[in-house]
């Protein structure tokens, strides 16, 4: 089969597009021939082997793991001796960072509990753009964000798969939203129906005397004390990921009084089949940036480290 492989830490561009044997599915294990894919931040940091502290995970002096990509929509094509739950020809998606990553491939192995059934209407290419950024926003909105209906809602890093996310979740609760991106995404933002957007290259959300109800945070890049400016009395603040010593600095002041910032660990494919009935009538839509060509993957990772991107970046496998 045909892979993306990433023998060593470095740009993106050193990434080789070659042929490789195909996994065979274990015990309860599925074989899925992969459709769509998508570039996730986890991919631009196995790629460039930052920040180092992830190396604990990718490996020490090269990744473990060559090949790259945690998210699908395909079709399974074998099973394992003891799979049970999907059969030959099932249409599947979901977000496989829990064992079954390496999805820039044509054919990947992938635990049976880490799939879902695509919801009826979805192409492969919306239905890849789905399970990790949806799970993201639903997990962070709804869950530990608890919104009400008609709050204030700020969130950082707008115009990415999960910000577009969050704001159609808040949009139906009818909650004013604003977005914190930069670049050409502003003005797509203001087109999806952010009420308000920030560059921040221009503008520090934390500096400007706003108050909200909820704010979601893919970058965080603030410290606990600028954050808190932010926050209405009563107000929750959850963060999605970013800067692994951002992070670090939120738990330890959750740890010391501050109760009302939350940083969400994500349950992979939790909420999707609740949510498939949305995603088929179009109450909830994937923003797509793409669909793009399985080679042209090297680029595409450098685009998405960069910010260049608008919602999700969708790789077709098969034509």
């Amino acid at each position: 089969m045909k892979a993306i492989v990433c023998m060593q830490y470095g740009t993106p561009e050193q990434l080789q597009l070659r042929d490789v044997p195909a996994p065979v599915p274990k015990d309860r294990q599925v074989l899925v021939r992969v459709h769509a894919t998508t570039v996730n931040d986890y991919d631009w940091s196995m790629v460039i082997g930052r920040p180092r502290i992830y190396r604990l995970f990718f490996g020490l002096f090269r990744p473990r793991r060559p090949i790259p990509g945690m998210e699908l929509a395909g079709v399974v094509e074998a099973l394992g001796s003891k799979a049970t739950k999907w059969r030959v020809g099932d249409k599947v998606y979901g977000d496989t960072s829990n064992g079954g990553l390496g999805t820039f491939a044509e054919f990947v192995s992938v635990p049976e509990d880490e799939l879902r059934r695509i919801p009826e209407g979805l192409s492969f290419v919306e239905a890849a753009a789905v399970p990790h950024a949806l799970e993201l926003a639903y997990q962070a909105v709804v869950g530990l964000g608890k919104l009400k209906d008609k709050e204030r809602v700020l969130i950082n890093g707008g115009g990415g798969g999960v910000g577009t996310f969050a704001l159609q979740l808040a949009k139906r609760q009818g909650c004013t939203v604003w977005g914190v991106d930069t670049g050409e995404k502003l003005k797509a933002m203001t087109a999806m129906g952010f009420d308000r957007v920030i560059d921040y290259k221009q503008q520090d959300f934390t500096q400007l005397g706003e108050r909200f109800d909820l704010v979601v945070d893919a970058r965080t890049k603030r410290s606990a004390g600028d954050l808190a400016r932010a926050i209405a009395p009563g107000g929750r603040y959850v963060t999605v990921g970013g800067d692994p010593g951002r992070l670090i600095a939120l738990l330890l002041a959750r740890w010391f009084g501050r109760r009302n910032m939350h940083i969400l660990a994500l349950r992979s494919n939790k909420n999707l089949d609740d949510l498939a009935p949305m995603l088929s009538s179009s109450a909830l839509k994937p923003v797509i940036d793409g669909p793009y060509e399985f080679q042209e993957l090297p680029r595409l990772i450098r685009r998405f480290g960069e910010g260049l991107h608008t919602g999700k970046v969708v790789v077709r496998v098969v034509k």
